[in-house]
């Protein structure tokens, strides 16, 4: 019986739900502001389980940046977007590596007139080749409470997360030619800044400056579940990470593939709130859709 309760345990502690076993941390136990200091609050009674970003036109735009760059992992953290009349701002949520063909995963929050819903877009580079955007709409009203966006990466597949749904898959497909993100380390970025010039309506609305400061706000920073490169090389912390990933909830299964709810959640994406898949844009490709482009949706 004993026996019996501990390989339950063991099968719940690999489950999915890998943030239900980490703790948020504190702002600056991870992260640092890297422009627009002015701009940069931190509410609360307790400081530093807060923070808020600001764009202004005098100071500009503001962002932070992880202290360490991460090689696989769970990375979580909740963000408030920018109510009322926003067009013309985007905010930003990120992973991206430093090398000069780098890999990246974007979470963009495209501004919105009042009354319409926030845009979302994600984008995903390999070896620094992008062109890989989808637009969906939300389900919610993300300027109303905190919503938690994030990753799970590992070595089979990289998942984007809307309060812990899948909104977007991106396979490892190396078997037919389609380079993965496995060996890259890359900081978490998010930034508030002016994308007037092509954010709402193509460019046609831009910012009104009389609602500023312009503040995302957020909160339950999340990294415990992934594995940070902390050395100047990187060689033998990224020797760790993979030896990491194969003893991790987040590299074995069942998070080595789709479940059927989150196939189920895709399919939900895809017929109810998907506005603009790169893959149905044949005419940036001549023609015919990139290859990964066959595993996108289930």
């Amino acid at each position: 019986m004993g026996k019996m309760k501990l390989a339950l345990l063991f099968v719940c502690l690999t489950a999915f739900s890998v943030s239900s076993l980490a703790q948020a941390s504190k702002f600056w136990d991870d992260f640092y502001v890297t422009f627009g200091q002015p701009n940069v609050k931190y509410p609360g009674s307790n400081p530093g389980d807060i923070v808020d970003l600001g764009l202004t036109r005098e100071v500009g735009g503001s962002g932070f940046r992880s202290k360490y760059p991460y090689m696989f992992g769970h990375l979580t953290m909740k963000v408030r977007l920018v109510g009322n009349n926003s067009a013309g701002t985007v905010t930003s949520y990120y992973m991206a590596s430093t090398f000069k063909k780098w890999c990246e995963l974007d979470f963009e929050f495209l501004g919105n007139v009042s009354g319409q819903p926030y845009i979302l877009q994600t984008n995903v580079f390999v070896e620094g080749k992008g062109d890989r955007e989808q637009r969906i709409y939300l389900w919610f009203d993300p300027t109303a409470d905190y919503h938690e966006y994030g990753v799970l990466w590992n070595q089979e597949l990289v998942l984007f997360l809307v309060d812990n749904r899948v909104i977007r898959v991106y396979h490892n497909q190396k078997s037919v030619g389609v380079p993965y993100l496995d060996y890259q380390p890359m900081f978490i970025y998010s930034s508030i800044w002016n994308g007037e010039s092509w954010a709402t309506r193509g460019g046609r609305e831009k910012i009104n400056w009389a609602g500023q400061p312009f503040q995302p706000s957020y909160t339950a920073f999340n990294v415990s579940n992934a594995c940070p490169v902390k050395t100047t090389s990187g060689y033998g912390d990224l020797h760790g990470c993979y030896s990491k990933l194969y003893r991790s909830p987040y590299g074995r299964k069942p998070n080595l593939a789709l479940s059927q709810t989150q196939i189920n959640d895709l399919r939900w994406i895809r017929n109810e709130f998907l506005i603009y898949d790169y893959c149905t844009d044949l005419r940036r490709f001549n023609g015919v859709a990139p290859r990964e482009c066959s595993k996108n949706w289930p």
